[in-house]
């Protein structure tokens, strides 16, 4: 019996099997809108060789027979599937979709925005194969948003095809470089008796991507940070360590979504007892015991100096670049990342008989029995410097202030900044330096 002869007769279901269909024989006037649906096909009976080009239409199939099948409003992260689209509601809270681990080529999912939403509290998309070729979680964050992604293979991994609102940035990366300085350590305090000298503070902890230069204490370059556009990323700038014997810088860092948080940690302070830091502090003149240099973090900073030997001598703060050496501050690390090198993250200097010049980089000088100490340089992360027994002169001097600078391609800079970042530029890139803390939207 021919098919046009049956069109309107009940079909059983998973009557239809390639052997009952003769090639080309399926016709978009064989067919009845809506007549074909999942239940009425065995797997795999249609295929392309069984089909006239152009038969099947989006109204001879009946709803969830082919296409994106839409699902209910999401309000919490869940796992995408394969074929499906979901309006997805961020009015609450932002939250993840997490796109299918093992996706076959052709595989899509279909993402819009609800409630108009986006901007305020985003959607992040995450996966175990490849996002737009990289390996990064994209944000979306325009609201109205809609796409439709795709798995093209293991090399680009899901690519938006289509999509309303997302703009040429919504899936959008950018890699930027950072120098992160923390607050350095602040000199000691007087220790009850103008007959002892104060130990310097070290330099805040020293961490970079740029250009290969290296980390503080020895450490190798970073990797640079992947801002996904659309996110705003806060920038936090260390305040220099008081003078105290616990007088710590204040740490620096970068955090925002879909980045691990970057943290340069402050100077340790000079003091009779060790403090450590990002470089640690010098020991404290040698009265009783426990006067031993405080430690540096690994790939930050380096060790304090050990007290020079003798009442009215104390040891100076480590540096970014080298170990406090006695009273002499450890030197700090230059950067190019500005331009032009400079160089930052030195310690304090401590007390002697002698003005001993704090380390390179903005380590405060250490004072002699008639001369004065000086605090470490403002965003440089330099150490306080201390002062020589004699009276008045027993406290020494806070620590300077840190810094954060990031450095990006012009293209990609967006203007989009707060907290007053100096902005300049040096070849093709755009420099932001945070001398206070603010914000990047990338």
């Amino acid at each position: 019996m021919a098919i046009n002869k049956i069109k309107n007769l009940g079909i059983l279901d998973n009557a239809v099997t390639t052997q009952k269909i003769i090639d080309n024989a399926v016709t978009t006037s064989k067919i009845i809108d809506n007549a074909v649906t999942t239940s009425k096909i065995i797997d795999n009976a249609v295929t392309t060789s069984k089909i006239v080009d152009g038969a099947i239409t989006g109204v001879k199939l009946a709803a969830g027979a082919g296409g994106t099948a839409w699902q209910s409003v999401q309000t919490s992260a869940f796992n995408a599937v394969s074929g499906r689209g979901y309006p997805c509601n961020t009015t609450s809270s932002a939250f993840t979709v997490t796109l299918p681990s093992s996706p076959t080529v052709g595989d899509t999912i279909a993402i819009v925005d609800y409630a108009g939403t986006f901007a305020a509290k985003q959607i992040t998309l995450t996966s175990s194969a490849k996002i737009n070729g990289g390996t990064v979680d994209k944000v979306l964050s325009t609201n109205r948003e809609g796409v439709t992604l795709t798995f093209v293979d293991t090399t680009q991994g899901w690519v938006a095809t289509s999509g309303v609102n997302e703009g040429a940035e919504a899936l959008g990366s950018v890699l930027v470089d950072f120098l992160i300085i923390a607050g350095g350590g602040g000199a000691q305090a007087g220790i009850g008796s103008a007959t002892y000298a104060s130990a310097a503070g070290g330099a805040g902890g020293y961490r970079c991507s740029f250009d290969t230069e290296l980390s503080g204490g020895g450490g190798s370059s970073e990797t640079g940070i992947d801002f996904t556009t659309g996110t705003t990323y806060t920038i936090t700038v260390g305040a220099g360590g008081t003078v105290s014997n616990t007088g710590r810088g204040v740490s620096s860092s970068i955090s925002g979504l879909n980045i691990a948080t970057i943290t340069s940690i402050g100077g340790g302070s000079g003091q009779v007892a060790q403090q450590d830091g990002g470089s640690g502090g010098g020991a404290g003149d040698p009265v009783g015991s426990g006067q031993q240099p405080g430690s540096g973090t690994a790939n930050q900073g380096f060790d304090g100096g050990d007290h020079p030997g003798g009442q009215g001598t104390a040891g100076g703060g480590g540096g970014a670049g080298a170990v406090g050496a006695g009273a002499q501050g450890g030197d700090g690390l230059a950067s190019s990342i500005t331009g032009s090198s400079v160089t930052r993250g030195g310690g304090g200097s401590g007390g002697t008989a002698s003005t001993i010049t704090g380390g390179a980089g903005g380590g405060g000088t250490g004072a002699g029995s008639t001369g004065a100490s000086t605090a470490g340089t403002a965003n440089t992360g330099g150490g306080g410097g201390g002062t020589s027994g004699g009276s008045g002169q027993q406290a020494g001097k806070p620590g300077g202030s840190g810094v954060v600078i990031i450095s990006l391609l012009t293209s990609d800079y967006s203007g989009t900044t707060s907290g007053s970042p100096t902005v300049s530029q040096s070849g093709s890139r755009t420099i932001l330096v945070y001398n206070a803390s603010g914000s990047y939207t990338a």
